[in-house]
């Protein structure tokens, strides 16, 4: 269990049931527990992509912080989103979005069942509770991905 900065027992961020349902709406990527963290293998091999999921439930961020931490290997690129607060989970769209959030600041990793990922960093929270249609379709597409978190934030709150 994680500890607030109240000395409060916290629920953890993943648990092994949130994982089985995270790997499930991936194709069932195959999971490995490895010491500290769950390792998903994302295959979509018509399209010969893959992807490594890390998903480490506590992780040493700073020398003075712990927080979990998502880490994304693909083909050519490597992607992390520090102080995962929660996921959301979307069967309809085949995809699960891990969330972050500092300092008024919302951000989000976006990883598909097709073995495709999306990074949305470092968005301003206020984007989720305006009208993000009328900003540019660029801005649009974040503030579209990063809503389905918004419950998410307001429980943690």
């Amino acid at each position: 269990m994680a500890e607030s900065k109240s000395g409060e027992t916290q629920r953890p961020v993943f648990t092994e049931n949130d994982i089985k349902a995270i790997a499930r709406v991936l194709n069932n990527a195959e999971v490995l527990k490895l010491q500290d963290h769950w390792r998903m293998k994302v295959i979509n091999a018509q399209e010969k992509r893959h992807l490594s999921v890390d998903i480490y439930p506590v992780a040493s961020l700073s020398e003075k912080k712990q927080g979990a931490l998502i880490a994304v290997y693909a083909q050519n690129s490597h992607l992390q989103l520090h102080c995962c607060r929660g996921f959301v989970i979307s069967e309809e769209l085949g995809e699960v979005t891990f969330v972050g959030d500092a300092n008024g600041k919302l951000s989000g990793l976006v990883v598909e069942k097709e073995a495709a990922c999306s990074l949305y960093a470092n968005a301003d929270k206020d984007l989720l509770s305006g009208d993000f249609t009328k900003l540019g379709v660029e801005v649009m597409l974040s503030g579209v991905a990063l809503s389905l978190a918004e419950d998410i934030l307001e429980k943690k709150e």
